[in-house]
């Protein structure tokens, strides 16, 4: 089958590889119909993630047809097109069964924090993504999710992590009516967390990132204010300034450890290494919410340590709430949300490319090229 294969950093390329095949009796194999290319994913491709493999094949959102299952599946059938969660869950563990989906404790030997999750290196259980013709996905009775027949496939495929987690982004932030929000980073997740901000009640949701095309699209799809921090003289200035110098009632990290704005960020979290990733947006983020504020954190970071002015986090009395999106959890509603037309998953995609195109769609959204916000990638079989 034709697969994504990660070369080391900013190296992938399409090649072909060994079909899966059923390992457990819980196992499924699914034939990939979409799959994405994250924002997480180039914190692999750029080498920011420990223990990220050569010949790993990325790809944590993705749909698909069921091929084959394990002989203890139940709940789906060969043909079914389903949802799959970018985590992978056991169902039955002390965290699952809180619905903490994105911290199973069964999926993931490597690790006491994050659970699996599809294709996001050996840190996240070592398997292999969905950015290739066919998956095997572990616990295929807890996760997949048959797509309702109405529904469009680029929607669906945007049910797997962006919409989970923009939502999420907004609901740790525990908005109240009138609240003030402010989005750090304008990238799909940042801008579908805006966008359900209001969902939430906010009166005013604010997006802070450095590049216009991404701006004036939050803009549009959110809709908000959206603001260009490289015409800021101090974001945190401007940003108290416009809430009457009390700071926002609500702040959302949706950038992780590839921001920019910092030198000093930049130098020590992605060239040199010592801390995981540039933390930049995050310092705004405690500077800019109010005493006794919600800092609601997505981004990505790895798992060492941060330069994070915790100080700061005490002496203002902020509430700090962070985690993987729990998307078996919001999938229901979330499928609601979009067949009654709050959400608009799809309006998201600017670049639909071929699988066999993989290394251009990663060169193109890495580099910020083409005014592009979201890149599916289509296998050939779901284009015949």
């Amino acid at each position: 089958m034709l697969a994504m294969n990660y070369r080391g950093p900013r190296r992938v390329r399409v090649d072909h590889k060994p079909y899966p095949e059923i390992l457990h009796p819980n196992d499924a194999i699914v034939r990939v119909t979409r799959s994405c290319i994250c924002g997480s994913d180039l914190h692999l491709y750029h080498g920011m993630v420990p223990d990220t493999r050569v010949g790993t094949t990325f790809g944590h959102e993705f749909i698909g047809v069921v091929e084959e299952t394990g002989p203890s599946v139940r709940s789906l059938k060969k043909g079914d097109h389903v949802i799959v969660p970018f985590n992978i869950a056991c169902g039955t563990c002390a965290f699952c069964k809180q619905e903490l989906y994105g911290n199973c404790h069964e999926s993931n030997p490597e690790a006491t924090a994050v659970g699996g999750i599809f294709g996001y290196s050996h840190t996240a259980g070592g398997y292999d993504g969905g950015q290739a013709e066919y998956v095997r996905v572990p616990y295929a009775d807890v996760g997949p999710t048959v797509i309702p027949a109405e529904m469009d496939p680029d929607d669906a495929v945007m049910l797997t992590d962006v919409v989970p987690t923009g939502y999420q982004a907004a609901e740790m932030g525990g908005i109240k009516t009138g609240d003030t929000v402010v989005v750090f980073g304008a990238g799909p997740v940042g801008i579908m967390a805006a966008r359900c901000a209001w969902l939430f009640g906010a009166g005013r949701v604010i997006v802070i990132d450095h590049l216009e095309y991404r701006l004036e699209f939050a803009r549009q799809y959110a809709p908000c204010e959206a603001y260009n921090f490289r015409s800021l003289e101090d974001p945190v200035l401007f940003l108290k300034k416009e809430t009457g110098w009390l700071g926002a009632d609500v702040c959302i990290d949706a950038v992780g450890a590839d921001a920019a704005g910092s030198a000093l960020h930049t130098i020590t979290g992605k060239k040199l290494m010592l801390q995981a990733g540039a933390a930049t947006a995050l310092h705004w983020a405690i500077n800019s919410v109010k005493k006794g504020g919600i800092l609601s954190i997505v981004g990505v970071y790895g798992p060492t340590g941060n330069l994070v002015p915790i100080g700061n986090v005490v002496n203002k009395g902020i509430t700090i709430r962070a985690n993987q999106a729990s998307v078996k959890r919001l999938l229901p509603r979330l499928i609601r949300h979009v067949q009654e037309g709050y959400i608009d998953p799809k309006g998201l995609i600017t670049h639909r490319m071929p699988l066999e195109e993989v290394a251009d769609a990663y060169r193109i959204f890495s580099s910020k090229l083409d005014n592009c916000i979201k890149t599916v990638l289509i296998p050939p079989s779901a284009r015949s």
